[in-house]
């Protein structure tokens, strides 16, 4: 079989929920939307439900997957319902979903339920996506508060720029936040990873960490929390052909990459169809027998091609990891003007192995 495969370390899922833990004393939502980052939803859900307090996705079908899967914690749709007629099946399931538009509380306000929902009502506190502008909060806060098909309501905002602490954009929206929620009881949510990681005043009640799950830095820096995050996920192949070519030859599609003196070519199992980024530079870093090397020429479809000649001990059949342990998906990221969250979201076709 194609060598080429994702190898899933649950082990280090539950170190980085901790670590999210032990940060704040908070609780916190296991944010597994998107098929858990590429990780896999249920498998990682099954991990974490003797821990997490709750978990997050983005939608009712993600959920009822966790649901079918025997998964009883509290479940978080953080982009709320999008027909009235999804609301009966999140009673029935009870989903506590995200409010953050008008249409939303009409559907509650004539909504037959068999039983209350528990809603997180959503402030647009500068990210400008989805929420209710700071000046309309507080009454819209009162009008469900006064409808029997609201069990509990609480807080929750989205940070746009907590990866950037000096552009004093966090501080703004916490600012923002204290003062749209002022004199309403209820628990809050504000902090995403980078909101956990480095603004441990915006911690409040309840976390939502996503990528830092997964082992990923958000941040462009280094950072002393992040530092403590153990990946996930290891992307492995292995070297399926080598050639020996002379200076001057171009390598690949395009010919991006002319060797630049006598070169020891090692092509990989692994290419854009796997998830692997397209556009990553000569250069990209990548390990073959644990040893840092990088990537020459264009990612094809299929394969890749790695320089091999300051590595004379590998070759046929050397193990490749395209990112994970001594190699974060942040980093190659970089090379790819990409962030890890989208590589572990495209990645397709690698059968997922799991470990513990």
């Amino acid at each position: 079989m194609r060598p080429a495969h994702a190898l899933i370390d649950l082990s280090a899922l539950r170190h980085n929920y901790q670590l999210a833990k032990s940060l704040s004393g908070c609780r916190a939502f296991a944010v597994i939307k998107a098929n858990a980052y590429g990780h896999g939803a249920v498998r990682c859900a099954e991990t974490l439900q003797g821990s997490a307090d709750a978990f997050a996705v983005a939608c009712i079908e993600e959920a009822l997957e966790l649901r079918a899967a025997g998964i009883r914690q509290p479940i978080l749709l953080l982009e709320g319902w999008f027909e009235a007629d999804e609301l009966p099946l999140l009673a029935e399931h009870d989903l506590w979903a995200v409010l953050h538009h008008e249409e939303q509380l009409l559907q509650l306000q004539d909504a037959n339920l068999s039983r209350p929902l528990h809603i997180w009502l959503k402030l647009d506190s500068g990210m400008h996506r989805v929420g209710f502008s700071p000046a309309e909060y507080a009454s819209v806060w009162q009008r469900l508060a006064a409808l029997p098909q609201v069990a509990s309501l609480s807080k929750i905002t989205h940070f746009s720029r907590a990866d950037e602490p000096e552009t004093g954009r966090t501080e703004q929206q916490l600012a923002t936040f204290a003062a749209a929620t002022a004199g309403l009881e209820g628990p809050a949510s504000l902090c995403n990873s980078p909101g956990i990681l480095a603004w441990p005043q915006a911690h409040h009640d309840w976390l939502r960490p996503g990528i830092m799950l997964y082992g990923a830095t958000p941040f462009e820096f280094e950072q002393d929390n992040a530092s403590k995050l153990r990946p996930v996920m290891q992307l492995i192949s292995r070297i399926i052909a080598v050639r020996e070519l002379p200076a001057g030859e171009p390598i690949g599609y395009g010919s991006r990459f002319i060797t630049p003196r006598p070169t020891r070519v090692g092509v990989v199992a692994m290419g854009y169809a796997d998830g692997y980024p397209r556009h990553a530079k000569d250069g990209t870093p990548v390990l073959v027998d644990g040893q840092r090397t990088g990537l020459i020429g264009r990612v094809s479809m299929d394969m890749l091609t790695v320089d091999l000649t300051d590595l004379p001990g590998s070759g046929l059949g050397s193990a490749v990891t395209l990112w994970g342990n001594g190699l974060n998906a942040s980093e190659v990221a970089s090379w790819a003007d990409s962030i890890p969250y989208q590589l572990f979201c495209n990645l397709n076709r690698v059968p997922r192995h799991y470990r513990d």
